[in-house]
């Protein structure tokens, strides 16, 4: 399969005929190579493929040519799409290969006709928008074949309508449901089964891996091959799904379900319905009890006061009390037996949540402005991760741009418990040494003086200036972001783009539109935004991204290495810092043809020896102190040529 899948990737191959603009590189053969070798002899392969490698080939020619079952996970729902709808069309059909191939996503992405059924007969909205925007869904309902809502007329961007018209693990009916034979999401499952390659996301794999040890039955079928792309994110993705929570959503949909399902169906036992408007209340109460504002912290701080424990306990007696009104209506209809279930279900949580495992587990909570979700997040998935995959046997790849610390993969394969896997790692074939620049200001204040941020936006806003606008200013901090879109308006002549003040996508258009644009971002930025070409052609980022060591996940699993003896700042912090970064910095060459400066304004890099590490991890590109190269370097050739 090897010399197939070269053969394929040459200059004379398949892909060159089928791909417009198609080159042969070196390290995506490199990359192949590993992965047909591994597909062929089995095992586990972990792969770093610099940015404009062509991961994506890599993998999926050997994974077409092996006739194999191919499960492919992606990072986001976005990818998933692309890869589905995009790119594997197109190798299938370079390769003329035959294989079956589906596309599966989790249970709210796919619309739910007995929601929809339900929500009709309600009518009520929260506003005549979202009237408007739930019509616009039915009408689409009449005619669509997947039931895919990414594929609706609307845009979700509202949760109270996504969950109106699609179902969850807690409120879906199964088999019990009066339009099963209509399901969407059960059609998708049964196309997954038959596929021969099937394309998911890695929210999706780690809910399959959490039914099936909850003893739930299984969403995915059983392969003999499965490829992680974005394999960088799955160690905190399966933190997610291998804990437990309980959210505000859970319970304000469970007191309106048990409503509605008592209007329906028994309308002459009012005590459910009131029984729904006390949960609802409850919810209410923890909620402002947990204080106002969004807040993200351990459940220590505020397990103690009275107010959280008189709430507490209102929601417990409201949950209870749902359970026992709900038990003799529960065989009147399946929706109201659903609602029953789910009382006791939600209340076995609450009390594994409230017991807690300090040893094991992360306790802790989230606000939100008019919601909350309790947590408990395991502190270390090496174990569970792995003991999964060995339950699962075949061959496996992960792969991503950023897996690697310093040039090794111990970090990410130990967070995963992968051992003794077999590494492959490609530089980018991009050409930074003459297409790129290092600039890390000199004088710069440590970044918790008090003048940092003004220090920096100075710097910033001179390389701005010189790049034309075109540039991204990244931040590891809401509050940084903020003061430097406030000091920006009116300062720089470019358009200013600021997260927040619309949708990622939407903001990316923009900027991609405008040439010169110059957009403030954070966290959601730093990784899995692509923009080619002169429209980007800075990035500038404030610190270096260590995770703050107030948030109370990162606190715990400071503490647990303590107690091993562990340096958490060497085996924690500082490689989920580099890997953040690397993430950062790619954003800035993305083809071949780009040219651009990465500006960093922590003087960390310089000051501190583990400095080294992270500007060690960055592609191989002349480094600069002075902002005047900065500024020769965009009046070099290439921007020369755009002025003109």
């Amino acid at each position: 399969m090897r010399e197939q899948c070269r053969a394929a990737l040459s200059a004379d191959g398949a892909l060159s005929v089928a791909l417009q603009g198609f080159q042969p590189r070196d390290e995506q053969q490199a990359m192949a190579d590993a992965v047909a070798e591994t597909v062929e002899t089995g095992g586990t392969l972990i792969a770093e493929a610099g940015t404009g490698t062509g991961k994506t080939l890599a993998y999926l020619v050997p994974a077409l040519l092996s006739g194999r079952k191919v499960i492919v996970s992606t990072g986001t729902r976005t990818l998933q799409d692309q890869l589905y709808h995009r790119d594997l069309p197109l190798v299938s059909k370079a390769l003329e290969s035959r294989v079956r191939t589906a596309l599966l996503k989790g249970r709210s992405n796919y619309l739910c006709l007995y929601r929809m059924e339900m929500t009709a007969d309600e009518g009520r909205f929260d506003s005549r928008e979202q009237a408007a925007s739930f019509q616009r869904i039915r009408d689409w309902s009449t005619h669509t074949r997947s039931g895919d809502l990414a594929e609706a007329p609307v845009t979700l961007g509202d949760p109270a309508l996504t969950s109106r018209v699609s179902s969850t693990a807690d409120n879906c009916l199964g088999q019990e449901c009066p339009l099963y034979g209509e399901c969407y999401l059960m059609e998708a499952r049964r196309r997954a089964q038959e596929a021969d390659v099937l394309v998911v996301n890695h929210h999706l794999l780690m809910a399959d891996w959490a039914v099936r040890a909850g003893g739930y039955g299984e969403v995915l079928p059983a392969a003999d091959v499965y490829i992680l792309d974005e394999a960088h994110q799955l160690p905190d993705t399966a933190a997610q799904f291998f804990g437990l929570s309980v959210s505000a959503r859970q319970l304000f949909e469970l007191a309106r379900d048990a409503r509605l399902e008592q209007l329906r169906e028994a309308g002459d036992s009012p005590q459910v319905g009131e029984a729904a408007q006390r949960l609802h209340r409850a919810t209410l109460d923890l909620r402002l009890a947990l204080g106002n504002g969004t807040r993200r912290a351990p459940w220590t701080t505020v397990a103690t006061e009275r107010t959280v424990g008189d709430a507490l306990a209102g929601l417990v007696g409201a949950l209870d009390t749902l359970h026992e009104t709900l038990e003799p209506q529960a065989q009147r209809a399946k929706g109201l037996e659903s609602c029953w279930r789910r009382a006791a279900e939600l209340r076995q949580t609450l009390a594994q949540f409230l017991e807690g495992d300090a040893e094991r587990y992360v306790q802790w909570f989230e606000t939100y402005s008019q919601s909350f979700m309790l947590r408990l997040t395991p502190l270390d998935i090496a174990e569970t991760f792995s003991g999964n995959m060995e339950r699962h046997p075949g061959t496996w790849v992960f792969t991503s741009a950023t897996l690697t610390v310093g040039g090794s993969f111990r970090h990410f394969a130990e967070r995963l418990g992968l051992s003794d896997p077999r590494t492959v790692r490609v530089e980018s074939p991009f050409d930074y040494e003459h297409n790129a620049l290092l600039y890390l200001p000199a004088g710069m204040p440590p970044p918790n003086a008090p003048d940092f941020l003004d220090r920096f936006l100075d710097r910033a806003e001179r390389v701005v200036k010189a790049s034309g606008g075109r540039a991204f200013l990244l931040f590891t901090s809401h509050r940084a972001l903020q003061i430097a879109a406030r000091r920006l308006a009116g300062r720089i002549p470019y358009p200013l783009l600021v997260q927040g003040e619309a949708g990622q996508n939407r903001l990316l258009k923009r900027f991609r539109e405008a040439g010169d644009a110059v957009l403030l971002g954070t966290q959601s930025f730093w990784e899995g935004v692509d923009v080619r070409g002169e429209a980007l052609s800075c990035v500038i980022i404030d610190k270096l991204p260590f995770a703050s060591p107030s948030d109370p996940v990162t606190r715990a699993r400071i503490d647990a290495l303590r107690r091993r003896n562990a340096n958490p700042f060497v085996d924690f912090q500082l490689p989920q810092a580099v890997i953040t970064l690397r993430q950062g910095v790619g954003r800035l060459i993305r083809d071949a043809g780009d040219r651009g400066v990465l500006m960093l304004g922590d003087s960390r890099l310089t000051t501190r020896a583990y400095g080294r590490v992270f500007l060690d991890s960055l592609p191989a590109m002349p480094v600069t102190r002075d902002v005047e190269d900065v500024e020769r370097f965009f009046a070099g050739p290439g921007d020369a040529a755009r002025a003109e």
